[in-house]
């Protein structure tokens, strides 16, 4: 077991867990999430590891046989993050006291509650053991996956690395209250507080985004890896129910429902149904950005067409120019259900993965709801 730790904003520390096997594959451990990373290179005294799927890598050199020092790289971002890894740890979170509180259960949630621009709602879904803490914080726009940490007398400690993305939250703690600070990497840091209240919810996920009015379809017509331009008008699609998935290589949300996706249409191909991604990617160049999706496609099987539509940036409101018949792009992924008539019949803005538990259940079960009552539709209807 390694102990590895990222350095973030304010002199804070962002750590992780791996284990090393003796082939010198490696896992990182995210509270229920394990990733297996098996692009590792030794040189001398150099190590550079490569993270499944997303572009980021670290490039580190050992100062003896139990540390590694170097930086988490992010290239097309120009990100650079000091990264250091001591043998032999295995406590996430030193454990310093008792915890004044527990804090299992449902948390009202604001971010940036003072910069109007900046502000969102979230739901932080906690369950807590001692002083273990595991749990997620979900947006109207998806959830920020595997957190794991400790809470020490009243100082809560979480954190999340999965090769994309570097979160780490602090927060004061009472029997009801949060106040604290969320780290996204080096980049990136907001406030945020939270209240204990078991009955909030979000906004429904599909009340979000619509097609605007004048708009009667969807349509676009992106290259696939091979140069072909695809689009709902081809024939593959023809009097099909088709799930448009709206996304990017570099997002863990969408990498969590692609896996969903594959799965469902693995299960059901024989059935009328289709499913198209649009990438939309900060590679600085369509070759880079290819490399990134036929790299996503190897690694999770994708057996349906992932589009380029988008590369040199993932800002929402350029792609939404790309695509003008919505009123907006709110997140990555956001899913479009058409039926067997070309109609939109749906938009699910935002993907809720497995770190958040019943929210996922319900929706891997309304998803599947929607689309048989959309496959038993015919086109004369």
């Amino acid at each position: 077991m390694w102990k590895a730790s990222l350095e973030v904003q304010d002199d804070q520390q962002l750590p992780f867990l791996f284990e090393v096997f003796e082939d010198q594959r490696l896992k990182i451990f995210n509270a229920e999430e394990i990733i297996d990373v098996d692009e590792i290179s030794i040189t001398k005294d150099s190590i550079y590891i490569k993270f499944p799927v997303f572009e980021g890598y670290v490039a580190a050199r050992f100062l003896d046989s139990v540390t590694i020092s170097g930086s988490f790289i992010k290239e097309s971002l120009d990100r650079v993050v000091p990264f250091r890894a001591s043998y032999g740890v295995d406590d996430r979170f030193e454990i310093r006291s008792k915890p004044m509180a527990d804090i299992t259960g449902n948390w009202e949630t604001i971010f940036s509650k003072d910069v109007p621009e900046d502000q969102y709602m979230a739901k932080g879904i906690f369950k807590q053991n001692g002083n273990i803490v595991t749990g997620t914080f979900r947006t109207t726009t998806g959830d920020y996956r595997y957190l794991e940490g400790v809470l020490n007398d009243s100082i809560l400690q979480l954190s999340a690395f999965d090769g994309a993305h570097a979160f780490l939250f602090t927060a004061k703690v009472t029997d009801s209250t949060m106040n604290g600070q969320f780290y996204s990497g080096n980049h990136w840091k907001e406030p945020f507080t939270a209240i204990r209240n078991e009955l909030y919810e979000l906004p429904s996920e599909d009340s979000l985004t619509f097609i605007k009015e004048g708009y009667d379809k969807l349509r676009f017509s992106f290259p696939d890896a091979d140069g072909n331009q695809v689009s709902l008008s081809d024939d593959r699609f023809k009097d099909k129910v088709v799930i448009v998935q709206i996304m990017g290589t570099w997002c863990p949300n969408c990498m969590d429902e692609t896996k969903y996706y594959v799965d469902y249409y693995t299960k059901n191909k024989d059935k009328d149904i289709a499913f198209v991604a649009l990438a939309f990617e900060y590679a600085k160049t369509p070759e880079k950005a290819f490399t990134a999706i036929k790299r996503l496609r190897s690694k999770l099987q994708v057996p349906y067409p992932i589009l380029l539509a988008q590369y040199g940036t993932s800002n929402k409101k350029k792609a939404q120019e790309k695509l003008p018949m919505l009123t907006h792009i709110l997140s990555y992924p956001t899913s479009i259900f058409i039926d067997k008539k070309g109609n939109v019949r749906k938009i699910h803005t935002g993907f809720n993965g497995p770190a958040t538990g019943q929210k996922y259940i319900n929706f891997t079960k309304d998803f599947d709801s929607f689309v048989n009552q959309l496959l038993k539709e015919t086109v004369d209807q």
